[in-house]
């Protein structure tokens, strides 16, 4: 089996990614693997309905504006991972990173750059039809990873039984006794 040195935790700085970094922490802890630790900003996330600045709206955006979001957005990753500072003393070493672009073409790039031996993520639930058209972030990283992908779901809650009857139709045929 391949030893993992290296796992690549993305984060979307929600509670369910919280889910993925405490998994891909314990992994790192057990096998004694580096972490690193990236989430995927977008121009969006720091622009503001007052601004004036045409260059938010566009897809290529200015250095300078480019500077602003990510060092924006790294102050929102370091708050989000104040949560887990225990867990991150547990891990050999840890690395944040943090990317502009679109979410799962960017993790698979930085996955190949930090050349990664696992990428542990928590997927986002989503309503049927969104999912059917659009796919998932996990669903393109896991086809397109130069790596495993470990996809962490929330315990699914069992459903209480109602009490209700089972229909008769899927019970077998009652047996003749005197038939028999």
């Amino acid at each position: 089996m391949k030893q993992i040195k290296r796992i690549l935790v993305p984060t979307d700085l929600s509670e369910n990614s919280r889910r993925g970094l405490t998994y891909g922490f314990s992994v790192a802890e057990g096998s004694g693997a580096e972490v690193v630790v990236v989430h995927v900003a977008s121009e969006f996330q720091t622009w503001e309905p007052y601004s004036d600045e045409p260059a938010l709206i566009s897809a290529n955006l200015h250095p300078s504006l480019a500077g602003k979001v990510i060092s924006e957005v790294t102050l929102d990753l370091n708050r989000f991972l104040e949560q887990h500072r225990d867990e991150m003393r547990q891990v050999r070493m840890l690395r944040k990173r943090v990317v502009l672009g679109f979410a799962a073409k960017k993790i698979v790039e930085v996955a190949e750059e930090e050349q990664a031996d696992l990428i542990v993520m928590a997927p986002r639930p989503h309503r049927a039809i969104r999912h059917f058209f659009l796919g998932s972030v996990t669903d393109r990283v896991t086809r397109e990873a130069p790596c495993p992908v470990l996809s962490v779901c929330p315990p699914r809650q069992a459903r209480r039984w109602k009490g209700e009857l089972v229909p008769s139709v899927w019970l077998p045929p009652p047996q003749n006794e005197a038939s028999t």
